[in-house]
Formats: structure tokens, sequence, C-alpha cells
């Protein structure tokens, strides 16, 4: 019997899925911030499948701290390497090219961080 090896794809679309409208970075910055999207969405979501694709689109304002904490903090505090991070991961706004930019030097930076260890 032949076996079908599927690739799973998940999706996370940050305004409907998470919130309109997240800020911050811990806790004492709300309900809504980067440590809690990361540790309820999408470290789960990074453990259970093969790919993840997170879409930012529909918010303009999102913080450095929120991106760094959610994207970052997967390499600094969750435990995922960087190849498991660039392999897995992948993240898109249709009309902000610099919050991809953001993302980008957050999870570089989390992983100099990681080496200078």
């Amino acid at each position: 019997m032949e076996h079908k090896i599927t690739m799973s794809e998940k999706v996370i679309t940050i305004v409907k899925d998470w919130s309109p409208k997240p800020y911050g970075r811990g806790p004492s910055d709300g309900p809504t911030c980067g440590q809690f999207f990361r540790e309820q969405m999408l470290e789960k979501a990074m453990l259970e499948n093969d790919s993840v694709h997170v879409v930012l689109t529909g918010y303009n304002r999102y913080g450095r701290s929120f991106l760094d904490e959610a994207f970052g903090g997967l390499i600094r505090v969750s435990g995922f390497t960087p190849e498991e991070v660039k392999r897995k991961l992948t993240y898109s706004h249709a009309t902000l090219p610099a919050i991809i930019e953001i993302i980008n030097d957050r999870i570089d930076a989390a992983i100099r961080d990681a080496s200078a260890k």
C-alpha cells in the first residue's frame, strides 16, 4: 500500500484569528500582546503543521515590540531553531512591505542573540 505524504499548511490571519488591533510585547500590555499570540497561536501552529503562513494584512500599526515578541520570540523563548523558523514560517502584508522587513529584522536579531549564547 502506498502512503501519501501530505504537507499541512496553517494560515493565520491576525485580524480575524487573533485580534483586530494586536498590541504590545507582554501581558502587562494586554490580552492581544505578542507573547500571547506566540504562545496561544503561533507556537501551536508551528508544532502541528509543516508550514505556517501569517497574514498581517488588515492592520497597519503593528508595533516593533509585538512583532519582536511574536516572531523573534519563537527562537529566543519558544526553542525553535533558526532553521525551523526559516523553513516553516512565512508571512505577508498586502500593502505594507515595511512590516515584513521589521519581522525579518527581529528574527535575524533573535538568531544573533541565540548564536551569542
